[in-house]
């Protein structure tokens, strides 16, 4: 099974710059061994269970909650079984279907 995650949290009562607790929650999904890919406006990842998803967005919750008193978060979920390694698959499906070629 392939469990696609697409989330942002951050703090709001921190001020206009968050990198430094956004950084906190990379250093969490970097530490739990699953694939991820940091963008400007949030973070995808894949895990192979709903389970493993849930316990990187709780670890990544928690690791904000001591010091934050709010805490914003939207998170989108993509399950397919009998699939994994989406996160490239699905970018080299529509690369190819543009004639680009994939980027590694």
């Amino acid at each position: 099974m392939s469990v696609l995650v697409e989330f942002a949290i951050f703090p709001t009562d921190k001020g206009e710059s968050v990198s430094s607790y956004v950084s906190r929650i990379i250093k969490v999904i970097d530490e739990s061994g699953v694939e991820y890919k940091l963008t400007p406006m949030g973070t995808v990842f894949e895990t192979e269970t709903m389970d493993k998803a849930l316990e990187v967005l709780k670890k990544s919750y928690e690791v904000l909650e001591p010091d934050c008193n709010r805490i914003y978060s939207t998170v989108k979920f993509d399950i397919r079984k009998n699939r994994s390694n989406r996160m490239k698959q699905k970018i080299a499906s529509i690369e190819s279907k543009l004639g680009k070629e994939v980027k590694k």
